[in-house]
């Protein structure tokens, strides 16, 4: 319920305006600065009536004392006719508004209950900003970083509108997401999302995939087909891979964009559509219009709100949180040891976040018990990752240099030795030393071959 405080020093007013607002909220009663101050600090009010003129301290010190405590409730002043000039004072100080003394008890009640309801919607903003700041998920995108808080809140806006969208990226950075996100929060949510992967249909068989048919077009129409495009009427139609699409192809889209109209393969009646386009590329359309491959005016016509994705290498504060997220989803309970984090936060990611939700099915299908630990993981990302983890936690002085070289050298020559089968001779050779010093170092860094399964010549040096 929404707290009052009325800050007047005569019990009569106190008591009039207890009475007048208990229906509107909580009313507290202070009776001179001090006691409001003790009022605020247990609890912030909603709204404050406050008298001007009181013993020892005004109601300008209060004022005063709210703007240097952050207290940011609106205030009423109440004052009389002789001291408006006062009023206007505290007006400047912060106060929303005021009213004189003998005020209209009914007016003043309607004037409460507006500060009230603003004061609601205001927190009510303020709740929803702080939950986007905090969301860590919209859809089936995942993420902390500011990076993706940033395509959070793009998205939801853009969602709104019926703007055509370009989502640029990297292989792998999850465009189709953004693609259903903007449908799923839009007014057309309720319709078909329809997803065309332009780069995987044969060029011969784009055109009647997207605009469809009609029986005996060509060779093999033995019936009517209804396109991609018409089956997104009403709903949504993502354009994967965009600038895989022949030019003619090019061509017919553009004017089905421009006029929202089409004709099927084999036959010349327009058909109308009502589709909200996303596309997605992971080309540079730009550089693909300079070479003559993208026809420009599609360009500007799919380009109208662009969309870019950063890759995972550049949001590594995300990588825990996608592979807690991908573990969840799998269900079953496991977990990452430290040492499997370390390494899926130290690699690189090429693939970007479908790499990352491979290498956790990877390692779900390779761990034992409710663990998955560093050896599960794909080589390349425990190797390479593992790394990474080194020489940062050398950067941040959690390991010494002697210990990070070790480490270091031991990964090399465990990796190098498996590479050859453990065989010492090979591996030596490739490393550029003997098979004696190689044999030193295995020794003195504590590495043995599993089983002592090794097939080499002892006697070669």
């Amino acid at each position: 319920m929404p707290r009052i405080l009325v800050v007047d020093d005569e019990r009569g007013v106190q008591e009039s305006l207890r009475m007048l607002l208990k229906a509107e909220g909580d009313v507290a009663i202070a009776g001179d600065v001090e006691a409001a101050l003790r009022e605020t600090s247990v609890a912030t009010p909603d709204v404050v009536l406050l008298d001007l003129v009181m013993p020892g301290r005004s109601g300008l010190d209060l004022l005063a004392e709210f703007e240097a405590r952050g207290v940011r409730a609106p205030v009423v002043v109440l004052t009389a006719t002789n001291t408006v000039s006062a009023a206007v004072e505290a007006m400047k100080l912060g106060a929303a508004d005021f009213v004189t003394k003998p005020f209209e008890l009914e007016a003043l009640r309607i004037k409460v209950r507006g500060l009230l309801e603003k004061r609601a919607l205001e927190q009510e903003v303020e709740r929803l900003r702080d939950e986007v700041e905090e969301r860590q998920q919209l859809g089936r995108m995942v993420g902390r970083s500011e990076a993706m808080r940033a395509i959070f809140r793009a998205v939801e806006r853009i969602a709104k509108s019926d703007a055509t969208v370009l989502v640029t990226g990297e292989s792998g950075t999850g465009k189709e997401l953004v693609a259903r996100a903007i449908h799923d929060l839009s007014p057309r949510a309720a319709g078909p999302f329809v997803a065309v992967n332009c780069g995987a249909i044969p060029r011969e068989l784009i055109e009647s995939e997207l605009f469809g048919h009609e029986k005996g077009a060509f060779t093999g129409a033995t019936d009517r087909r209804i396109g991609r495009i018409e089956s997104a009427h009403g709903g949504t139609l993502f354009l994967d891979e965009i600038g895989e699409l022949d030019p003619a192809v090019q061509v017919k889209l553009l004017r089905a964009l421009q006029e929202r109209t089409f004709e099927r393969v084999g036959s010349s009646r327009s058909t109308s559509v009502d589709v909200r386009i996303v596309t997605a590329t992971n080309r540079n359309l730009a550089e693909e219009v300079a070479a003559g491959n993208f026809r420009e005016d599609l360009y500007y016509r799919v380009a109208v709100v662009p969309v870019e994705l950063p890759p995972l290498r550049e949001r590594r504060e995300d990588v825990r949180l996608l592979a807690q997220t991908f573990l969840a989803r799998a269900g079953g309970g496991k977990k990452l040891t430290p040492a499997a984090l370390a390494s899926l936060e130290g690699y690189s990611w090429p693939g970007n976040v479908r790499e990352l939700e491979n290498a956790i099915e990877h390692g779900l299908a390779l761990c034992d018990g409710d663990v998955i630990d560093q050896g599960d993981l794909p080589i390349s990302i425990g190797r390479t990752g593992q790394a990474e983890a080194l020489r940062e936690q050398w950067r941040q002085g959690q390991r010494g240099f002697e210990e990070t070289v070790m480490r270091f050298e031991t990964e090399i020559l465990r990796e190098a030795l498996e590479s050859h089968h453990w065989n010492q001779t090979r591996t030596a050779n490739a490393l550029g030393i003997t098979r004696r010093v190689l044999k030193l170092k295995m020794d003195k860094l504590g590495i043995e071959a599993p089983g002592s399964a090794v097939s080499d010549d002892p006697d070669e040096d």
